[in-house]
């Protein structure tokens, strides 16, 4: 009788036995873990997606806190002249306050910035950046990461209110408001309050500005001809100035000088 030896299960090349069920069990494994493999690429790519949707609304969410905080609370500009040395030199980056006027009064002594209220400034030429920087340029400033084109805004002290008379000059050559001389401490050295005499009655919704570089500055004292009669409207003012951020050698914060106007007593009601 012929005995049979018992047919063993292939054996791969690395000695080890297949299954005697499923001699094809590894090879279906192989191919189960290359479609394990085959979606990797897939995980991958949902991921980096979702990446760039968190920044995308990081991003997003930054410009609109940046749009919010510019349009309620706070602005910067940049100063194009000298008319405010040496409290503010040309170049400077300020950051203005919206909340003034506004939930907190304006006082004597802020340094406003304010709408052109018509003729004070030169035509001023928008610098073409071409299509994209002009574009980028708008979007950047709208939404506050750039400071706010000078074009139309100027930056002053603020001396007279709404019914305050303001002169100059007493016999020590000194602006004074509501009768009462002031000692001006934020003047650039060397100025003095006005080489020019002049008196004036702020009527209602108005204000008296004049530059610390007394002898340097077109303020309201040299725009009496002009629109508003050398008054600003209280509408027009964007803000308050309170610290200088750029560049930083020049980094400031603007104490508002209360000890100057101390003595100034309160002006009557302005007449409308």
């Amino acid at each position: 009788m012929t005995s049979f030896d018992r047919v063993a299960p292939p054996t791969p090349i690395d000695g080890t036995p297949l299954s005697a069920a499923d001699p094809w069990e590894n090879n279906g494994a192989h191919r189960r873990g290359g479609a394990a493999h085959g979606r990797e690429p897939r995980k991958q790519q949902s991921s980096f997606v979702a990446m760039l949707k968190e920044i995308g609304i990081i991003v997003v969410s930054a410009l609109i806190l940046s749009w919010l905080i510019k349009t309620l609370l706070v602005q910067p500009f940049y100063i194009p002249s000298a008319s405010m040395e040496d409290t503010l030199t040309e170049g400077d980056r300020v950051m203005a306050s919206r909340l003034t006027p506004g939930p907190f009064d304006l006082k004597h002594g802020d340094i406003v910035v304010f709408v052109d209220p018509g003729g004070w400034l030169p035509p001023y030429p928008t610098p073409d950046r071409g299509p994209l920087g002009n574009a980028a340029t708008s979007f950047l400033t709208t939404v506050g990461l750039l400071p706010q084109d000078t074009g139309d805004h100027l930056i002053k002290r603020l001396i007279g209110l709404p019914g305050d008379e303001v002169v100059c000059c007493d016999a020590e050559g000194r602006v004074s408001v509501n009768g009462t001389p002031i000692d001006e401490t934020y003047i650039k050295p060397g100025s003095v309050p006005s080489q020019d005499p002049f008196e004036v009655t702020v009527p209602a919704d108005m204000l008296w500005v004049m530059g610390d570089n007394r002898q340097d500055s077109q303020d309201s004292r040299y725009n009496r001809g002009k629109p508003g009669g050398g008054f600003v409207p209280i509408d027009n003012v964007v803000g308050t100035a309170f610290a200088t951020v750029w560049p930083l050698d020049r980094l400031n914060w603007h104490n508002h000088p209360s000890d100057v106007f101390d003595g100034v007593p309160d002006a009557p009601p302005a007449e409308k």
